[in-house]
């Protein structure tokens, strides 16, 4: 089974030219949470429909409304691992 999650990404980074705001690089929203983008997941969804329309609800409501172009809706399959590797932490921050 596959389910919908919808993210949305509040920029605060100074990722783009001169240091402005990065809001899209290239098709796809970005994201650094180290530089200070807010990412917050407004639900699991059993459909792209839902999530879009979830979405379109969202647009509406402040500080969304902000950002109307920063939604992400990413697929995942239930019981599948996600992330199969460790990580290594940032100390130098």
């Amino acid at each position: 089974m596959t389910v919908y999650l919808l993210w949305h990404i509040g920029h605060q980074n100074e990722a783009g030219a001169e240091g402005a705001t990065l809001h899209v690089d290239g098709e796809t929203v970005y994201v650094d949470e180290q530089d200070g983008d807010d990412v917050k997941m407004l639900g699991v969804y059993s459909t792209q429909d839902k999530a879009e329309e979830r979405m379109r609800r969202a647009r509406l409501l402040p500080g969304f409304s902000d950002e109307p172009d920063c939604f992400v809706i990413d697929a995942h399959a239930l019981d599948e691992d996600e992330w199969t590797e460790g990580f290594v932490r940032n100390v130098n921050r």
